[in-house]
């Protein structure tokens, strides 16, 4: 059985070679090429399960994993090479708005919930302001972000934290629940490293503003 599994896993290796090595010069598939030394290196079978598996993310500019879900995604805005809910387990709703800046990481199990319900009518929400998170920040597994939180950039949040306010300063490590700031980063040790190409998702860097004015709010 071991056997028939590695024989499996071969195949799909060099059918996934294949298919890059067909669809590469095809402009719409340059992540494919732009990303792969990226932090997240998206390839064609995120797109290709993505379009034909995940009804819900057909339409999402980004790769999620098939067990992630996001909703109002035309309220979440991110930045580049930054997929939230990429990881499994994630569950990101931008119903009030959701920004996530440049190279920003965020982990599996990770919740982001721009809404609140009204505690006297349940079907309802409370307008709220969006979430707002900045570059270089890393989240990692097992958080839950509350509506409104801002985090500036550099903001490190340790695993199982419950972010319930604010902490715009950035440049520090926060965990708890709920989250308490743990200790500052010296902002001049912290790196703003830049991919050489730059994809928001699959789409070019440049070519990203044409995109969000015609489909995002």
């Amino acid at each position: 059985m071991n056997f028939l599994i590695k024989i499996y896993n071969k195949l799909f290796y060099y059918l996934e070679k294949l298919i890059h090595f067909l669809v590469r010069p095809i402009p719409y598939f340059d992540f494919i090429e732009g990303t792969k030394n990226a932090e997240i290196q998206i390839k064609f079978s995120d797109w290709l399960r993505q379009v034909l598996f995940s009804p819900s993310h057909r339409f999402l500019y980004w790769p999620v994993h098939p067990s992630s879900k996001i909703a109002y995604f035309k309220n979440i805005k991110i930045g580049v090479d930054t997929c939230p809910g990429y990881m499994r387990g994630c569950y990101i709703q931008g119903k009030n708005g959701i920004e996530i800046g440049d190279y920003t990481q965020i982990s599996a199990n990770v919740g982001i919930q721009s809404a609140q319900h009204d505690l006297y009518n349940l079907r309802n929400y409370k307008p709220c302001k969006p979430i707002k998170i900045g570059k270089y920040c890393l989240v990692a597994m097992n958080v839950m972000i509350l509506p409104e939180v801002e985090l500036g950039d550099f903001t490190i949040v340790g695993a199982g934290a419950v972010v319930t306010k604010s902490f715009p300063e950035g440049y520090c490590v926060i965990a708890g629940n709920p989250a308490k700031k743990l200790r500052d980063l010296d902002p001049a040790e912290c790196i703003r490293y830049k991919d050489e190409n730059e994809y928001i998702g699959f789409i070019k860097k440049e070519k990203f503003e044409q995109y969000k004015r015609k489909y995002l709010k």
